[in-house]
């Protein structure tokens, strides 16, 4: 069953397939809270095409990594294959309970997912059973957790997405992989253009949704040059060096009308997840990727505008 399982993941756009024991998980985990009588988590990882970032990574088209790379991959692609799954587990008389993150749902009462508008995140209660997807890849053995919380595979680094299956069926667990990918080099801490990650890999939600969106204008190819004219730091803000709060962060979010959002509250990422591809980046010079290409992801030295434009 656990072939099978696989192969009918993989046959529907799954790279990678995982498997982990319900022991695996703390007993407060909310795993047991969705299905109490879960015995297996079964793990499915789905890459970013590698072809979704250059839009970014040249500065022309941004939209193409929004709609296809989050998107399509959360709302449609990545669903579509669990239900798949689970319907191969229900033929066989067990339950499977799909999971699929909801980008909407904070677990934290004042926090932000920067991938949706701020406004759209519903915070609190909604969010106490909700799964630590990072946690549980790791447990089904898809990869491990980078010194920013992103999850390293072996075949893609950061550039993939996750969801999972819940089921009474009890299947043989794969292994936990030894962390072996990340070397904490901080040059996902470095990439930021807003400075978002601590030296401890520590996330500022509010900091990188306001540059996940485009404030910095050194990486913004649509920024007009009086962009933030309302504001009095506002070169602090285009050059990366503003310091935010939750109230300044919905200040500066509600001036930024650069590039359209996408479909269910989807922003456009004018970062391009520049942690994660600078991430991807070492990780391909390191050699360390089993997945290979004929050419490296940068071919020459990274663009970038300068503050004297905005002045």
């Amino acid at each position: 069953m656990k072939e099978k399982i696989i192969a009918l993941a993989k046959s529907n756009c799954a790279d990678i397939v995982g498997f982990a024991s319900a022991d695996q998980f703390d007993k407060n985990d909310p795993v047991f809270k969705i299905f109490p009588n879960v015995k297996t988590v079964i793990g499915l990882g789905f890459r970013v095409l590698r072809g979704i970032y250059r839009g970014t990574e040249e500065g022309t088209t941004y939209y193409q990594y929004t709609t296809m790379a989050v998107e399509n991959m959360e709302e449609t692609i990545m669903p579509m294959t669990a239900l798949k799954v689970c319907n191969l587990i229900e033929e066989n008389g067990y339950i499977a309970v799909p999971q699929r993150r909801h980008q909407q749902i904070m677990r934290e009462e004042n926090s932000t997912n920067p991938e949706v508008a701020y406004d759209a995140v519903y915070r609190g209660k909604a969010a106490e059973n909700q799964m630590n997807f990072v946690d549980a890849a790791v447990k089904c053995g898809l990869g491990e957790k980078g010194l920013s919380g992103a999850l390293l595979t072996d075949e893609f680094g950061p550039f993939v997405r996750c969801c999972f299956v819940l089921t009474d069926m009890e299947l043989e667990a794969d292994e936990e992989k030894s962390p072996h990918l990340c070397d904490k080099c901080g040059k996902c801490i470095k990439a930021c253009p807003g400075r978002a990650i601590s030296e401890e890999g520590e996330v500022d939600p509010w900091q990188c949704a306001v540059y996940y969106n485009g404030a910095n204008g050194t990486k913004n190819p649509f920024m007009p040059p009086d962009a933030f004219s309302d504001f009095e730091n506002r070169l602090e803000i285009i050059s990366g060096e503003a310091r935010v709060t939750p109230e300044t962060a919905r200040k500066i979010l509600d001036n930024i009308f650069f590039y359209p959002p996408a479909q269910h509250a989807y922003q456009c990422s004018i970062c391009g997840r520049a942690c994660d591809t600078a991430c991807y980046i070492h990780l391909e010079e390191k050699g360390v990727l089993t997945k290979k290409f004929k050419t490296p992801f940068r071919t020459r030295d990274e663009w970038k505008f300068s503050i004297e434009d905005f002045k």
